[in-house]
């Protein structure tokens, strides 16, 4: 049958209350770190999550428990940093505070499988990856080539080719943690706009991909005859138990590992670093193929945000996505790559004279030769050499057979003539809040151990990912201090 609960927020309170001091009748014994959850989780309102799941039930059949409290419990269970269901199964049975914080009666919790049925009702599929468990075996990616370097990758052809693909071609927002999308976003980000820790009208949005370790080797078998038949070695599809991760190379840490790759995005100018969306790509995807993936997967998600800034790494340092932010009235701040730097820097034996037209050590003004509309730059070539003769100069200054070659830019140029300018103190202030989204990541990773969970699918994935993103919300939201809800508690219970 379909889940009713006719109290909402209000009857789990009047619940709790009741039974919170039956079981603690002096509740003052409680240590300061357990009433700070307890404040949070009383003032948390998910009621929505019954009606907002109500597909999701038949309307034939046993009364199921209510999905607000199952939720709730989910979320207790995270804050706690407890990482395996069938633990906390065991702890909300063992322990009142928890069984009644989240809603159950004390003696009637529910069991694991209980659990997993809530996970398998939100994730909109029948399979619990999004890809098919036999694929072919793929080659790890390349290192980066000295420490600290990431997977090699031409970010700026795959910009240039991808980003007008999906331009073109609207993503929709079918995908299955559509569900689990909803939860979080009608009672948790919703509810952060209302209290003005975000505007989505005049959205900064700080975006980066960050490894997310799933496992500590790559679960496969055989599906093939070949290695009955002689064969050592085959190129055959394998089944994998997580097919949706591969490997991908860690340049923080130096080494390969088994997982996710993780791109988040965050509102760079909320005070605490509040994520809105996130998306999890295989490990060896480069971060210029995440974010675009991911941004254009964000728009479908939230139509009505309004993206004014866009804080981005070097990694994303392309011309395309300059030009894709000036069409859609987007102030780009991207740290330039140091690996492209050297482009615009003239040699110090050449000038530019008032023309804009370089001249060459021995004083001769060069000669155009052509211009490159896509990365916004005219090319000029010695005065003194041509296509059939070569360079015929008394003294070459290269020794090309083509001749010197300089590329010059022009003041169109989105990548190096933005505004606010580089090196102005207004630009180095709002590039600061670029690191909000490694905070953003940091406390999804290190405090709530994003990585400690024991899953093999992208489903529970999914399901603790966006779990922390609501725990990191409630955690942004003003809440009355422990006194002052002490003193309403008795209040209620006098």
């Amino acid at each position: 049958m379909l889940p009713t609960n006719p109290g909402g927020h209000a009857a789990y309170q009047d619940t709790f209350v009741s039974d919170f001091l039956k079981f603690y009748p002096d509740p003052f014994v409680l240590s300061k770190s357990t009433w700070d959850y307890i404040v949070q989780f009383w003032y948390l309102d998910l009621s929505l999550t019954d009606s907002i799941m109500q597909e999701c039930y038949f309307v034939f059949g046993p009364e199921p428990r209510l999905p607000f409290c199952m939720l709730r419990s989910y979320l207790l269970a995270l804050k706690l940093k407890v990482t395996s269901i069938t633990v906390w199964c065991r702890m909300l049975r063992e322990t009142p505070l928890y069984a009644i914080l989240s809603g159950f009666p004390f003696g009637d919790t529910p069991g694991v499988g209980t659990f997993y049925d809530f996970f398998s009702r939100i994730w909109q599929d029948d399979s619990d990856n999004l890809s098919p468990k036999d694929r072919f075996p793929k080659m790890k990616p390349p290192k980066g080539k000295k420490k600290g370097d990431k997977t090699p990758c031409d970010s700026s052809s795959i910009a240039s080719k991808l980003l007008p693909l999906l331009e073109r071609w609207k993503l929709k927002p079918e995908n299955p943690f559509f569900l689990i999308f909803r939860l979080y976003h009608q009672q948790f980000l919703d509810r952060s706009i209302q209290k003005g820790l975000i505007d989505p009208e005049h959205l900064a949005l700080a975006g980066d991909g960050t490894p997310v370790r799933t496992a500590a080797q790559q679960r496969k078998k055989r599906i093939c005859d070949c290695k009955e038949n002689g064969g050592s070695s085959c190129h055959c599809k394998r089944r994998y138990s997580q097919p949706d991760c591969n490997w991908g190379w860690d340049s923080h840490r130096d080494c390969y590992f088994f997982g996710y790759h993780l791109y988040m995005y965050v509102a760079s100018d909320s005070y605490s670093d509040l994520p809105v969306f996130p998306l999890l790509e295989r490990a060896s995807r480069h971060d210029m193929l995440s974010f675009l993936h991911s941004f254009f997967t964000m728009k479908a998600y939230l139509p009505q945000f309004r993206i004014e800034k866009l804080l981005l790494d070097s990694a994303h340092d392309a011309y395309a996505v300059y030009e894709y932010c000036r069409r859609e009235n987007i102030t780009p701040f991207i740290d330039l790559n140091p690996g492209h730097t050297g482009h615009f820097t003239y040699k110090d034996d050449f000038t530019i004279d008032e023309d804009g037209v370089p001249i060459c050590k021995m004083g001769l003004r060069m000669h155009k030769d052509g211009y490159e509309a896509a990365k916004h730059r005219a090319k000029y070539r010695c005065p003194k050499a041509n296509r059939k003769r070569g360079c015929f100069c008394e003294h070459p200054c290269s020794p090309a057979k083509y001749g010197r070659t300089v590329h010059i830019f022009t003041d169109d140029n989105p990548r190096l003539f933005n505004i606010p300018p580089r090196d102005s103190k207004a630009w180095e202030k709002e590039y600061d809040g670029r690191t909000s989204v490694e905070r953003s990541n940091k406390r999804e990773k290190e405090d709530y151990k994003l990585e400690d969970g024991r899953h093999r699918s992208t489903k529970m994935w999914y399901c603790r990912l966006y779990g922390i993103m609501m725990l990191q919300h409630l955690d942004a939201w003003e809440m009355p201090s422990v006194e002052a809800f002490q003193e309403s508690l008795l209040g209620l219970a006098a």
